[in-house]
C-alpha cells in the first residue's frame, strides 16, 4: 500500500465465483486485520494491521462510486491499541492482488464471523473507466452497503 494521504477513492466492488482461490493463496496474500472506530456520521474511521505496518484511514460517505480518502501510517502499537480499546468490531482476511488485463485486482478472502465471503475490488481512474472482467467475478456489490468492510465488521457475512 503506498503513502498516500488525500485522494478520491474509485473503486467497484464484486462477489467472487464459488471455489475461485487467488493463485498461491494463502501464502502469496497478506494477512489483515481491521476495526473501525465508532463515529456519529457516516464517515468512516479504519485502522488495518497488516504484517508489521499499519493505517488510520478516513473515508468520506460515496457519492456514485467515488468517495474521499485520507490515509496515514502509523505505529504498529498504536493500531494495536486503537483496535483494543476503541474498536467493538474487527474484520479479518486476506489479500491478495492479481493483475489482469492492465487493471490491479484486490482479492480478499475473508475469515471468522466473514468465513465464505470472498470479494474482489478494483480501483479507477474515473467511474465510467471500462475493465475486462475476469471470468472469475460474480455479481457487482459496489452500491450494497452490507458489503463494505465496516457493515461486515458489525453484521458478519455468518449471521445473515
Amino acid at each position: 500500500m503506498d503513502e498516500k494521504h488525500k485522494t478520491t477513492e474509485i473503486e467497484r466492488k464484486f462477489l467472487v465465483q464459488p471455489g475461485f482461490l487467488p493463485p498461491g493463496f494463502p501464502e502469496a496474500g497478506q494477512r489483515m486485520i481491521q476495526g473501525y472506530v465508532p463515529t456519529s456520521n457516516e464517515t468512516a474511521v479504519r485502522v488495518r494491521l497488516a504484517g508489521d505496518a499499519a493505517w488510520l484511514t478516513l473515508k468520506t460517505p460515496r457519492v456514485g462510486l467515488s468517495r474521499r480518502e485520507f490515509e496515514y501510517p502509523i505505529p504498529v502499537d498504536e493500531a494495536t491499541d486503537i483496535l483494543e480499546l476503541l474498536c467493538m468490531h474487527t474484520v479479518e482476511k486476506i489479500r491478495t492482488n492479481i493483475e489482469y488485463e492492465g487493471h490491479t485486482w484486490e482479492i480478499d478472502v475473508f475469515s471468522g464471523k466473514n468465513e465464505g465471503l470472498v470479494l474482489a475490488e478494483i480501483e479507477l481512474p474515473t467511474e465510467d473507466t471500462s475493465f475486462d472482467a475476469p471470468d472469475w467475478l460474480g455479481a457487482e456489490v459496489s452500491f450494497d452497503p452490507k458489503y463494505t468492510n465496516s457493515a461486515l465488521s458489525r453484521e458478519p457475512f455468518l449471521s445473515w
